[in-house]
């Protein structure tokens, strides 16, 4: 299968320069100033209960459009009614439906913790994220060389906006430093989209034992997240599951009564 990550990032560095054009990075450094205060994913995560990151996904590369005419101000007020502890915002608008917008529209919405889940290469991005109301940001390992990695890290930490730290194996773990504030493990490949949420439960005992870790991608069940609980999960990034249902809210409550 031809690898939809490479595809992904060379959208986004084409997305990235043209968004540069119409807006200069030295244009959002002048609205920073007006930027909401961050909240804390990390210590959201680490004293929930349930630890379910919320999703808000129109579409996916790999299933197509899963809610196409989804609107934050509908759903994300749904998801904080049910209990969610944390949200996370697809921003991606090529492969996943997602802008900026969705975040800004959010923000006003919910007092807890908003992740920017898109293809962060740029500090240009980080800019970006902070002046929309986001807490926190996704870096994704597969997507960044370890030395890029951590000058984007330090760049958000300077910003007040926390990093989740994406790897998917072994050969990754090397990218976890004391500057990591969130680990995600995601059971998708972003290569071939292959999803196995064993791969959490396998990479679970070489992360550091006291780091925050996230589980990503192909949670269905509540006795999975009960299982990776078990195993030091903190987090839970669930979006499909909710969102392919006519009330996502509902059906995040009702999943969380589960977990229960």
């Amino acid at each position: 299968m031809k690898d939809i990550l490479s595809k992904i990032i060379a959208n986004k560095r084409f997305e990235v320069d043209l968004q540069k054009q119409a807006i200069s990075i030295e244009q959002l450094q002048e609205g920073i100033s007006e930027a909401l205060a961050i909240r804390s994913m990390k210590q959201a995560l680490a004293s929930s209960m349930s630890g379910v990151i919320a999703e808000f996904k129109r579409r996916s590369p790999s299933k197509g459009w899963i809610r196409q005419g989804a609107l934050p101000e509908e759903v994300v007020p749904s998801y904080v009614k049910a209990g969610a502890s944390a949200l996370s915002i697809l921003t991606d608008e090529k492969f996943f439906g997602g802008s900026l917008k969705d975040i800004r529209t959010a923000r006003p919405l919910t007092e807890i913790p908003i992740l920017r889940k898109d293809f962060i290469i740029d500090e240009y991005q980080l800019y970006q994220a902070k002046i929309v109301g986001a807490d926190a940001v996704l870096l994704i390992a597969a997507a960044l060389e370890p030395e890029k990695c951590n000058e984007l890290t330090e760049k958000a930490h300077s910003l007040g906006l926390e990093v989740l730290l994406e790897i998917h194996s072994a050969d990754e773990l090397d990218y976890i430093n004391k500057e990591t504030d969130m680990i995600g493990i995601n059971n998708r490949h972003l290569g071939t989209f292959f999803t196995d949420v064993e791969n959490s439960f396998l990479l679970a005992g070489q992360l550091p034992q006291d780091a925050v870790f996230v589980a990503e991608s192909g949670i269905c069940w509540p006795e999975t997240v009960k299982l990776l609980g078990s195993a030091g999960f903190r987090g839970f990034l669930i979006g499909e599951t909710f969102m392919k249902t006519e009330q996502p809210g509902e059906t995040l409550q009702y999943f969380l009564q589960a977990i229960q």
